[in-house]
């Protein structure tokens, strides 16, 4: 059996995302001894902006007028959708950035996307079983100074749940600038009760994925 994981982080050294992942991973490799893990790394090989243009203006132009540009740009759509395809289970590891979507999911999720098999028409993907790891420098939940100031995951969520019709968990650890930011020193005992949570979740969401593969 295959595992599919994406990561986002740009920071791979010291990726708090990363490391929820790992544990998530762990999970599945404890449960599906001799699987596979099929990784795609979006810091160390992101995606150009361009692709997705390409990738669709492919869409509306002759197969003999295409541009080189655009055959590979379709060519990669159809590698992004044959990963998440061909995975029983699926792993995604996207921190908040700037209170929005990374730009390296961003073009990725677009760039898939432009493959028939999983774009409006029809998904490929629905029900497969699926990890969302998501991780927040500061807090922006409920009743917080900031709330409502995470724009990401309730895209991400809408997208892999809804579009593509994924059987997702998501784990989320906040607060992960506790540490690195002194003016968050005062929240130091609610991050760590907060991590000690997330990597729980990631326990659990591991484990899950495997039983529903």
């Amino acid at each position: 059996m295959t595992l599919f994981r994406l990561d986002a982080s740009i920071l791979p050294a010291t990726s708090s995302s990363r490391a929820l992942a790992d544990i998530v991973e762990a999970e599945w490799t404890a449960a599906r001894p001799g699987s596979t893990v099929v990784r795609r790394d979006l810091a160390a090989s992101p995606v150009p902006a361009t692709v997705w243009q390409n990738a669709v203006t492919a869409g509306f132009t002759p197969e003999a007028d295409r541009t080189d540009a655009q055959r590979e740009a379709q060519a990669l759509a159809k590698t992004f959708a044959d990963e998440l395809v061909d995975a029983e289970a699926l792993l995604f590891a996207v921190p908040l950035y700037n209170y929005g979507v990374s730009q390296h999911f961003k073009t990725w999720f677009d760039v898939a996307y432009a493959d028939e098999r999983i774009n409006p028409t029809g998904t490929a993907l629905r029900g497969k079983p699926a990890t969302l790891v998501t991780v927040l420098g500061g807090n922006y939940g409920p009743g917080t100074p900031k709330e409502g100031w995470d724009h990401a995951t309730p895209w991400i969520r809408r997208v892999l749940e809804d579009v593509w019709g994924l059987d997702l968990r998501v784990v989320e650890r906040p607060f992960t600038l506790v540490g690195a930011n002194p003016a968050l020193e005062e929240f130091a005992d609610l991050a760590a009760s907060l991590k000690e949570t997330a990597e729980d979740a990631a326990r659990t969401a591991g484990r899950e994925i495997a039983e529903a593969a």
